[in-house]
């Protein structure tokens, strides 16, 4: 079992409450009258208190698969791998699925609305993650520590950097997907007042600042322990959110984005020799190389409906042999592809390019409630390299983690950055990144290519990333989520697909915190 996991689950646990932006949001109430004091009171504590930053992202609650830690949302829609994974992929041309629960018809039309309780869900949950980090920076302080008589200081101030880490990830998604979120930080009096809003341009600032000043305080790249985020994950989000500066701020930062892709490139990472080993189990000791940052699962101690758990079982079912995947019990018959990924391929067999990791023989998506129109993905598995299936009480729970960052990724945005006119790289050297990839995939050279263009980036990155949680913001960049440029099947809620409304490029906010918040102003056209 993975460290940072057993960590987690033997750690004290803070219990919070989240329910809407209000006065009494992002509040944390002890469980059971622990006080702070209690839970403070060692470095061990402060350990575990911290761990509880990075549980936020890997469970749902603190009571097993059932529990939830956020108010109003049941806990298999409360993890934020799934979450997150629904909008990024189900509103984009790479994912349908067939079920009908509320809310997933609407995102795979790519037209949430602000009642859409996956967009409350990862809303809710990014903000609890943030209220968690607030809370261990706040007890933390130099000041804190010293009336504790806490001496490892030295460790402690570690955790500090690695939650405004965890914080700053979280605040880019919100970026990212909401644009206008509510705002707060550790130096805010909590349950007084209701958060302010903050604009997009100055959480971009914001973000951007957090992790300059952080990454000299965050161990070296692969120095830290297996699950916990280092520089590697600093320059990596720095990476990614100064390619897409131009969405969020309407000013260009690539030249930034090659400065920080190339710091992960010579920080020590490498490809893994296996792309499928990526997504079996054993990932932590056979891509260990590539991967720069996971979400950590472990199948009998962290077990719940979201994470891997949920990535594997919503994308096979019965007729695909579950044994075969690692959960002899599971299959749930639910996401699959549009025939526009499959198609980005050209030959989709697999027998060229090996990540085509596909099931089945029916391209066309005529029902969106048939879980065989499409084809079927075999990309993660709860089963190990050596064929041995991962640990899995009850036969359907994963203990496969998620790469959350990786190498692959950081070669295709230096690769578009360069494209797209930024300095401080070359054209040879994205060429020659790119042509890594395809080394990688068809085992051999030929599939690399001679010259490169932004539409093969965007291709590239469909055939590399899929199902990794990366399209919808992806597409934005390219200008091709939404309008009519281009169409794939049920975009807009029609079988052959139709444009929708350019507003869609954000996301609502929840009308529960409109309401309750008069600080926020909901996004234009919802």
């Amino acid at each position: 079992m993975k460290r940072i996991i057993s960590n987690i689950v033997g750690g004290i646990l803070l219990a919070a409450t989240v329910t809407s932006c209000s006065e009494d949001t992002l509040n944390l109430t002890p469980k059971n009258d622990i006080t702070a004091d209690q839970v403070y009171g060692s470095a061990e504590g402060y350990k575990e208190a911290f761990l509880k930053v990075y549980g936020s992202l890997a469970m749902t609650g603190g009571g097993g698969e059932g529990s939830s830690d956020l108010a109003g949302i049941d806990a298999g829609q409360s993890d934020f791998l799934r979450l997150y994974w629904n909008i990024q992929q189900l509103t984009s041309d790479e994912a349908l699925c067939g079920w009908n629960d509320p809310g997933v018809p609407e995102m795979v039309y790519g037209m949430p609305e602000p009642d859409n309780i996956m967009v409350k869900g990862l809303y809710t949950r990014s903000l609890y993650t943030i209220t968690v980090a607030n809370e261990f920076l706040r007890e933390s302080t130099s000041e804190k520590l010293s009336a504790r008589g806490i001496s490892n200081t030295a460790e402690i101030e570690n955790y500090r950097a690695e939650a405004r880490f965890l914080r700053a990830y979280q605040y880019w998604v919100l970026l990212d997907l909401f644009g206008n979120p509510p705002f707060i930080t550790e130096e805010d009096i909590i349950g007084k007042v209701a958060p302010q809003q903050i604009q997009r341009a100055d959480l971009f600032d914001y973000i951007e600042q957090e992790l300059l000043d952080i990454e000299s305080k965050m161990m070296q790249p692969k120095q830290n322990e297996y699950g916990r985020a280092d520089q590697g994950a600093v320059w990596t989000l720095l990476a990614r959110l100064y390619l897409n500066a131009e969405v969020y701020i309407g000013t260009p930062k690539y030249t930034e984005a090659i400065t920080y892709a190339n710091k992960v490139i010579n920080g020590g990472y490498a490809l893994a020799g296996n792309y499928a080993y990526l997504f079996l189990e054993d990932n932590y000791q056979t891509s260990k190389d590539e991967i720069i940052l996971t979400i950590n699962y472990d199948g009998v101690q962290t077990k719940n409906y979201g994470g891997t758990t949920f990535l594997i079982n919503s994308t096979i079912n019965g007729d695909m042999v579950p044994a075969s995947f690692g959960i002899p019990t599971g299959g749930w018959g639910g996401n699959r592809t549009t025939k526009a990924l499959p198609l980005i391929f050209g030959d989709y067999s697999g027998e060229t390019d090996k990540r085509a990791l596909f099931f089945g023989d029916k391209l066309e998506n005529d029902e969106l409630g048939e879980f065989t129109d499409g084809l079927r993905i075999t990309k993660f598995k709860n089963v190990k390299s050596t064929g041995e299936a991962g640990a899995s009480q009850g036969g359907t729970f994963s203990s496969l983690d998620f790469p959350l960052f990786r190498l692959a990724d950081v070669y295709l945005m230096y690769a578009e950055a360069v494209l797209r006119g930024g300095s401080g790289g070359s054209n040879a050297q994205a060429l020659d990144y790119f042509n890594q990839l395809r080394t990688r995939a068809y085992g051999n050279a030929s599939g690399n290519v001679t010259t490169l263009t932004l539409d093969d980036i965007l291709d590239e990155r469909a055939r590399e990333l899929y199902f990794e949680g990366y399209r919808r913001t992806d597409l934005i960049r390219f200008g091709k989520l939404t309008g009519g440029s281009y169409i794939w099947p049920w975009k807009g809620g029609v079988k052959d697909g139709r444009s929708i409304e350019e507003f869609r490029n954000l996301l609502p906010l929840p009308t529960s915190d409109v309401i309750a918040n008069t600080n926020l102003d909901q996004n234009t056209g919802y």
